[in-house]
Protein backbone atom coordinates (compact mmCIF):
# COMPACT_ATOMS: atom_id res chain seq x y z
CA UNK A 1 0.00 0.00 0.00
CA UNK A 2 1.41 3.37 -1.02
CA UNK A 3 1.90 6.03 1.64
CA UNK A 4 1.70 9.75 0.97
CA UNK A 5 3.98 12.47 2.27
CA UNK A 6 4.55 16.17 1.72
CA UNK A 7 8.02 17.35 0.70
CA UNK A 8 8.93 20.83 1.93
CA UNK A 9 11.97 23.00 1.10
CA UNK A 10 13.82 24.71 3.96
CA UNK A 11 14.77 27.72 1.82
CA UNK A 12 13.23 30.90 0.42
CA UNK A 13 9.68 31.59 1.53
CA UNK A 14 9.73 28.12 3.12
CA UNK A 15 12.73 29.20 5.19
CA UNK A 16 10.54 30.02 8.17
CA UNK A 17 10.37 27.49 11.02
CA UNK A 18 6.88 28.54 12.06
CA UNK A 19 5.53 28.11 8.53
CA UNK A 20 7.12 24.69 8.15
CA UNK A 21 5.83 23.55 11.52
CA UNK A 22 2.33 24.76 10.66
CA UNK A 23 2.43 22.86 7.36
CA UNK A 24 3.76 19.72 9.05
CA UNK A 25 1.00 19.74 11.65
CA UNK A 26 -1.60 20.37 8.93
CA UNK A 27 -0.32 17.35 7.02
CA UNK A 28 -1.13 15.07 9.95
CA UNK A 29 -4.51 16.71 10.48
CA UNK A 30 -5.48 16.18 6.84
CA UNK A 31 -4.50 12.53 6.49
CA UNK A 32 -0.98 12.54 5.07
CA UNK A 33 1.43 9.80 6.17
CA UNK A 34 4.71 11.72 6.22
CA UNK A 35 6.45 15.10 6.32
CA UNK A 36 9.90 15.34 4.76
CA UNK A 37 12.16 18.39 4.64
CA UNK A 38 15.13 19.42 2.50
CA UNK A 39 18.65 19.86 3.90
CA UNK A 40 20.56 23.02 2.91
CA UNK A 41 22.99 25.39 4.58
CA UNK A 42 22.64 28.01 1.85
CA UNK A 43 20.98 28.23 -1.55
CA UNK A 44 21.64 29.56 -5.04
CA UNK A 45 19.98 32.86 -4.19
CA UNK A 46 22.06 34.03 -1.24
CA UNK A 47 19.33 36.44 -0.13
CA UNK A 48 17.00 33.54 0.66
CA UNK A 49 16.66 32.47 4.31
CA UNK A 50 17.64 28.87 5.06
CA UNK A 51 16.52 27.16 8.28
CA UNK A 52 17.85 24.09 10.03
CA UNK A 53 15.67 21.07 9.15
CA UNK A 54 16.55 19.08 12.28
CA UNK A 55 15.33 21.87 14.56
CA UNK A 56 12.13 22.21 12.53
CA UNK A 57 11.50 18.45 12.59
CA UNK A 58 11.81 18.53 16.36
CA UNK A 59 8.97 21.05 16.50
CA UNK A 60 6.87 18.96 14.09
CA UNK A 61 7.58 15.78 16.07
CA UNK A 62 6.47 17.44 19.30
CA UNK A 63 3.17 18.56 17.79
CA UNK A 64 2.22 15.39 15.90
CA UNK A 65 1.59 11.76 16.84
CA UNK A 66 1.29 9.76 13.63
CA UNK A 67 3.14 11.08 10.56
CA UNK A 68 6.56 9.80 9.56
CA UNK A 69 9.19 12.54 9.56
CA UNK A 70 12.61 12.90 7.99
CA UNK A 71 15.16 14.99 6.13
CA UNK A 72 15.44 14.01 2.46
CA UNK A 73 18.27 14.03 2.01
CA UNK A 74 20.75 14.87 4.78
CA UNK A 75 24.13 15.74 3.24
CA UNK A 76 25.96 13.41 5.62
CA UNK A 77 29.49 13.98 4.24
CA UNK A 78 29.47 17.60 5.44
CA UNK A 79 28.22 16.75 8.91
CA UNK A 80 29.84 15.33 12.05
CA UNK A 81 28.46 11.80 12.18
CA UNK A 82 28.47 11.66 15.99
CA UNK A 83 26.27 14.76 16.07
CA UNK A 84 23.92 13.30 13.47
CA UNK A 85 23.74 10.06 15.47
CA UNK A 86 22.73 11.92 18.61
CA UNK A 87 20.27 14.19 16.77
CA UNK A 88 18.55 11.32 14.98
CA UNK A 89 18.37 9.04 18.02
CA UNK A 90 16.86 11.93 19.99
CA UNK A 91 14.36 12.68 17.22
CA UNK A 92 13.35 9.03 17.05
CA UNK A 93 12.71 9.07 20.79
CA UNK A 94 10.85 12.38 20.65
CA UNK A 95 8.62 11.16 17.83
CA UNK A 96 7.98 7.73 19.29
CA UNK A 97 9.83 5.91 16.52
CA UNK A 98 8.62 7.83 13.46
CA UNK A 99 11.91 8.99 11.95
CA UNK A 100 13.33 8.13 8.53
CA UNK A 101 16.97 9.06 7.93
CA UNK A 102 17.75 10.04 4.37
CA UNK A 103 21.44 10.38 3.56
CA UNK A 104 23.09 11.53 0.35
CA UNK A 105 25.95 13.55 -1.14
CA UNK A 106 24.17 16.91 -1.25
CA UNK A 107 23.29 18.78 -4.42
CA UNK A 108 25.40 21.94 -4.00
CA UNK A 109 29.20 21.98 -4.19
CA UNK A 110 29.19 25.42 -2.55
CA UNK A 111 27.85 23.95 0.68
CA UNK A 112 31.16 22.13 0.94
CA UNK A 113 33.66 24.48 -0.68
CA UNK A 114 32.53 27.66 1.08
CA UNK A 115 32.99 26.03 4.48
CA UNK A 116 36.40 24.50 3.81
CA UNK A 117 35.16 21.02 2.87
CA UNK A 118 36.27 19.09 -0.22
CA UNK A 119 33.43 19.20 -2.80
CA UNK A 120 34.85 16.37 -4.94
CA UNK A 121 32.09 13.83 -5.55
CA UNK A 122 34.34 10.80 -5.07
CA UNK A 123 35.53 12.16 -1.74
CA UNK A 124 31.95 12.85 -0.71
CA UNK A 125 30.85 9.35 -1.76
CA UNK A 126 33.56 7.72 0.33
CA UNK A 127 32.66 9.90 3.31
CA UNK A 128 28.99 9.03 2.89
CA UNK A 129 29.66 5.29 3.02
CA UNK A 130 31.94 5.71 6.04
CA UNK A 131 29.41 7.98 7.70
CA UNK A 132 26.52 5.55 7.24
CA UNK A 133 28.53 2.72 8.76
CA UNK A 134 29.54 4.92 11.69
CA UNK A 135 26.00 6.21 12.13
CA UNK A 136 24.46 2.78 12.59
CA UNK A 137 27.31 1.74 14.92
CA UNK A 138 26.83 4.83 17.08
CA UNK A 139 23.08 4.24 17.32
CA UNK A 140 23.92 0.91 18.94
CA UNK A 141 26.75 2.21 21.15
CA UNK A 142 25.62 5.62 22.42
CA UNK A 143 22.66 5.59 24.79
CA UNK A 144 19.85 6.33 24.59
CA UNK A 145 19.20 4.06 21.64
CA UNK A 146 16.59 4.89 19.00
CA UNK A 147 13.12 3.44 19.42
CA UNK A 148 13.11 1.61 16.08
CA UNK A 149 14.70 -1.80 15.67
CA UNK A 150 16.92 -3.05 14.21
CA UNK A 151 17.63 0.61 13.34
CA UNK A 152 16.05 3.82 12.14
CA UNK A 153 15.23 3.24 8.44
CA UNK A 154 17.90 4.66 6.14
CA UNK A 155 17.01 5.80 2.61
CA UNK A 156 19.57 6.84 0.01
CA UNK A 157 19.06 8.80 -3.21
CA UNK A 158 20.16 7.98 -6.72
CA UNK A 159 20.14 10.01 -9.93
CA UNK A 160 19.16 7.78 -12.83
CA UNK A 161 20.69 6.66 -15.17
CA UNK A 162 23.81 6.75 -12.93
CA UNK A 163 23.75 3.51 -10.95
CA UNK A 164 26.15 4.23 -8.06
CA UNK A 165 23.58 5.76 -5.71
CA UNK A 166 21.20 2.87 -6.23
CA UNK A 167 23.91 0.31 -5.52
CA UNK A 168 24.42 2.10 -2.21
CA UNK A 169 20.70 2.29 -1.49
CA UNK A 170 20.13 -1.47 -1.76
CA UNK A 171 22.46 -1.97 1.20
CA UNK A 172 20.04 0.01 3.35
CA UNK A 173 16.27 0.33 3.75
CA UNK A 174 15.02 2.48 0.90
CA UNK A 175 15.79 4.50 -2.22
CA UNK A 176 14.59 7.83 -3.52
CA UNK A 177 15.24 8.13 -7.26
CA UNK A 178 15.67 11.39 -9.12
CA UNK A 179 16.21 11.59 -12.86
CA UNK A 180 18.71 13.47 -14.96
CA UNK A 181 16.24 14.07 -17.76
CA UNK A 182 13.02 14.68 -15.79
CA UNK A 183 11.67 16.74 -12.92
CA UNK A 184 10.21 20.19 -12.20
CA UNK A 185 10.26 22.20 -15.46
CA UNK A 186 11.47 19.20 -17.49
CA UNK A 187 8.29 17.22 -16.93
CA UNK A 188 7.44 14.12 -14.88
CA UNK A 189 9.32 10.88 -15.30
CA UNK A 190 7.37 8.36 -17.41
CA UNK A 191 6.15 5.35 -15.45
CA UNK A 192 8.14 3.02 -17.71
CA UNK A 193 11.38 4.84 -16.88
CA UNK A 194 10.61 4.69 -13.17
CA UNK A 195 9.92 0.96 -13.56
CA UNK A 196 13.47 0.53 -14.93
CA UNK A 197 14.81 1.87 -11.65
CA UNK A 198 12.59 -0.46 -9.63
CA UNK A 199 13.77 -3.40 -11.72
CA UNK A 200 17.41 -2.44 -11.20
CA UNK A 201 16.91 -2.16 -7.43
CA UNK A 202 15.23 -5.56 -7.38
CA UNK A 203 18.04 -7.15 -9.37
CA UNK A 204 20.69 -5.66 -7.12
CA UNK A 205 18.94 -6.48 -3.87
CA UNK A 206 17.44 -9.83 -4.78
CA UNK A 207 14.12 -8.93 -3.18
CA UNK A 208 12.29 -5.67 -2.54
CA UNK A 209 10.41 -7.03 0.46
CA UNK A 210 10.61 -4.51 3.28
CA UNK A 211 12.37 -2.00 1.03
CA UNK A 212 10.89 1.44 0.41
CA UNK A 213 11.02 3.28 -2.90
CA UNK A 214 9.99 6.92 -2.64
CA UNK A 215 9.27 9.20 -5.57
CA UNK A 216 8.72 12.96 -5.47
CA UNK A 217 6.50 14.85 -7.91
CA UNK A 218 3.08 16.41 -8.46
CA UNK A 219 -0.02 14.28 -8.19
CA UNK A 220 -1.69 16.63 -10.67
CA UNK A 221 0.46 15.07 -13.40
CA UNK A 222 -1.75 11.99 -13.12
CA UNK A 223 0.93 9.33 -12.76
CA UNK A 224 0.73 8.30 -9.09
CA UNK A 225 -1.28 5.14 -9.78
CA UNK A 226 1.10 4.06 -12.54
CA UNK A 227 4.11 4.64 -10.28
CA UNK A 228 2.44 2.58 -7.55
CA UNK A 229 1.86 -0.27 -9.98
CA UNK A 230 5.55 -0.12 -10.90
CA UNK A 231 6.64 -0.55 -7.28
CA UNK A 232 6.59 2.84 -5.55
CA UNK A 233 5.87 2.61 -1.80
CA UNK A 234 5.98 6.33 -0.88
CA UNK A 235 4.67 9.27 -2.88
CA UNK A 236 6.19 12.62 -1.85
CA UNK A 237 4.13 15.58 -3.04
CA UNK A 238 6.73 18.19 -4.00
CA UNK A 239 6.06 21.65 -2.60
CA UNK A 240 8.05 24.70 -3.67
CA UNK A 241 8.24 28.21 -5.02
CA UNK A 242 8.06 26.83 -8.58
CA UNK A 243 4.46 25.67 -8.09
CA UNK A 244 2.85 28.47 -6.13
CA UNK A 245 4.89 28.67 -2.95
CA UNK A 246 3.56 28.45 0.59
CA UNK A 247 0.00 29.34 -0.40
CA UNK A 248 -0.19 26.45 -2.87
CA UNK A 249 1.47 24.10 -0.36
CA UNK A 250 -1.10 24.99 2.28
CA UNK A 251 -3.98 24.41 -0.14
CA UNK A 252 -2.55 21.11 -1.39
CA UNK A 253 -1.95 19.82 2.13
CA UNK A 254 -5.42 20.72 3.37
CA UNK A 255 -6.96 18.97 0.35
CA UNK A 256 -5.45 15.70 1.62
CA UNK A 257 -3.45 12.96 -0.11
CA UNK A 258 -4.20 12.34 -3.79
CA UNK A 259 -5.66 8.85 -3.39
CA UNK A 260 -7.95 9.56 -0.41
Amino acid sequence: MVKYAVGLPNVGEFGDPQVLTELGVAAEEHGWDGVFLWDHLLYHDREWPVVNPTVVLSAIAARTRRVRIGVLMTALPRRRVQTVAKETATLDLLSGGRLVVGAGLGSMDAEYAEFGEDPDLKVRAARLDEGLADLTRLWAELPPAPVQRPRIPVWCPGRWPVRAGFRRAVRWDGAMPTFRDYGQERGPVPAAEFARVVDFLGEQRGSLDGFDIALEGRAADGLVEAYAEAGMTWWVEAMGWWRGGVADARATITAGPPAR
